[in-house]
């Protein structure tokens, strides 16, 4: 041991260790429950992790706050950002590698709070004491960033649940959130692109066995790109003409789906059921726990990476195909989307077909509609002056 630097309550010691780098060791002082004064200490983190002494005490800030959070039930001390941060992680979060998701945040969502968090919130803000931070300021950061405004807009809402979880453990007074007023449009700039019907057909064209069977299953059932490459052949239930969307898969990491309502069956139409069955018997990995599009550069253990299949097969393909779009596979969702509501179909079927909690989501996220719909619908008005006018 040869450095102790004083921080606040409790001390933070740099330890040497006979192998292996230096570690960074908390100590402090609480009352046990017979009412004694006992000594604890907790490995922050080697310096491997934690290079600097200002890094090291950053994490322990972090410790600190759970710590006298237990004992009196409240922080003492200003909080920084990079410190709540941290805590926040930790009890909201949960280590970005733990398999066990039944309780709190599927995995993807963990992961794109994680690098929010990381990339854009704590080199920024870190070193910002709560308090310090202010809605203007950060409006005026988030109108800088080169971000669509759509990634503006979920830095904003998880920075507002960080505040929120600042006052929750009451780090800050209730009712001082200063990101719910922060103004950032989440609009899009432009609409994104939908296929037309013989846009599709010359799209599926072009693909191989494998590429149309995935793209017309993704089609005509709106699922996300990681539920599609989640699919095993024992989700597929050809008797019943139904999928079961049991887990996704994200970053080649497998988790259950986000919301209750995302796994859910799915009906699947006898014609696209065909066309899978046929798939299924040339591909080389069709037993019932394989997956349904396994990658054969990794041996059928991991499905295929949608975005090395997007940039490799689908876009290709269009090209081909002459279609000047922008595709990717939300593309193919959106556009079951609209092609469900150009035919008219009940929201509220469509919302059960895409799994939506809400028919909000459906109507004012996913669904446009189609020019000739909109064509139709103007000429039916125009129509009735028409028959006044004569």
């Amino acid at each position: 041991m040869f450095r102790r630097t004083r921080y606040q309550q409790g001390t933070l010691d740099r330890v040497k260790r006979k192998e292996g780098p230096d570690c960074w060791i908390f100590r402090w002082r609480e009352t046990d429950d017979s009412g004694k004064r006992v000594r604890r200490n907790k490995v922050v983190g080697t310096v491997d992790e934690y290079p600097t002494e200002t890094k090291a005490l950053i994490a322990a800030e972090a410790l600190r706050l759970t710590i006298n959070t237990e004992q009196t039930g409240t922080s003492q001390q200003p909080v920084s950002v990079a410190a709540l941060v941290k805590h926040f992680k930790e009890l909201e979060l949960g280590p970005i590698e733990d398999e066990n998701e039944e309780e709190g945040r599927a995995y993807s969502t963990r992961s794109t709070y994680t690098d929010i968090l990381d990339f854009h919130v704590v080199p920024k803000w870190g070193e910002k004491k709560l308090q310090e931070v202010r809605a203007v300021a950060v409006e005026k950061w988030l109108r800088q960033l080169k971000l669509a405004r759509g990634s503006k807009a979920k830095i904003r809402s998880i920075m507002s649940v960080l505040f929120n979880h600042a006052i929750r453990h009451e780090f800050l007074p209730q009712g001082t959130n200063p990101i719910t007023m922060v103004r950032q449009s989440g609009k899009r700039m432009r609409i994104p692109d939908i296929l037309e019907v013989h846009e599709l057909v010359a799209l599926f064209d072009q693909l191989s066995h494998r590429d149309r069977a995935m793209a017309l299953l993704d089609t005509v059932t709106g699922l996300r790109r990681s539920e599609l490459i989640g699919l095993k052949w024992l989700d597929v239930d050809f008797e019943e003409l139904e999928l079961s969307v049991t887990r996704a898969v994200y970053r080649q990491r497998v988790g259950r789906c986000k919301t209750e309502i995302s796994r859910k069956p799915v009906p699947l139409d006898p014609w696209v059921a065909e066309e899978l069955l046929s798939w299924k018997l040339a591909a080389p990995y069709n037993q019932p726990k394989d997956w349904v599009f396994a990658s054969t550069r990794k041996k059928g253990k991991q499905p295929y990476s949608p975005d090395s299949l997007l940039k490799r097969s689908i876009r290709p393909a269009a090209a081909r195909a002459k279609i000047a779009k922008h595709i990717g596979w939300h593309t193919f969702r959106r556009t079951f989307t609209t092609l469900l509501k150009g035919n008219g179909e009940d929201v509220k079927v469509v919302q059960e077909l895409l799994r939506h909690a809400t028919v909000k989501m459906t109507l004012e996220v996913y669904a446009q509609a189609v020019t000739p719909a909109k064509r139709e619908a103007q000429s039916r008005v125009a129509g009735l002056f028409k028959v006044g006018a004569k």
